[in-house]
């Protein structure tokens, strides 16, 4: 079991307040700005939970899916993965991540487009990331070969 740390600190309210990300255990992420206008808004160079949910779906689907290529003898070169994640109010009020968008492109000799797409989802279906999001996110995936 590996188990990983974060700490942030906030102050003030919601939308007026801030925050920051101060560290994560492995000293990789230090002094990240947060606020709620960064959630819902423009970022002006502040980030947002959302935005590291999706740079961590798009490393845990990158890596889950090069094991399934590399697993089907199809090592890949190359794959870029871009991951979008949508934050939204809800009907009945508050917010909620409703939708997560995963595009990845790669580089994978001896794979056509059609096989590329089918372990591109069998990679989504491994990714631990997708696995603690499904059932309550929206996950959608599009894949393709680079030209």
């Amino acid at each position: 079991m590996a188990d990983r740390t974060a700490q942030a600190t906030w102050k003030g309210t919601l939308t007026e307040g801030s925050g920051t990300i101060n560290s994560v255990g492995s000293g990789a992420i230090s002094d990240l700005g947060v606020t709620w206008k960064a959630r819902t808004q423009s970022s002006d160079g502040m980030t947002s939970p959302e935005e590291l949910i999706a740079a961590a779906h798009a490393a845990c689907y990158a890596m889950a899916f090069s094991n399934v290529l590399a697993k089907a003898g199809h090592p890949a070169d190359q794959l870029n993965v871009t991951a979008v994640c949508s934050f939204e109010p809800k009907p009945e009020g508050g917010w909620k991540i409703s939708k997560m968008r995963l595009d990845v492109e790669g580089r994978v000799p001896g794979v056509d487009n059609a096989e590329f797409k089918r372990l591109a989802e069998e990679g989504e279906a491994g990714c631990p990331v997708s696995a603690a999001l499904r059932n309550n996110v929206d996950i959608q995936l599009n894949a393709h070969l680079a030209a």
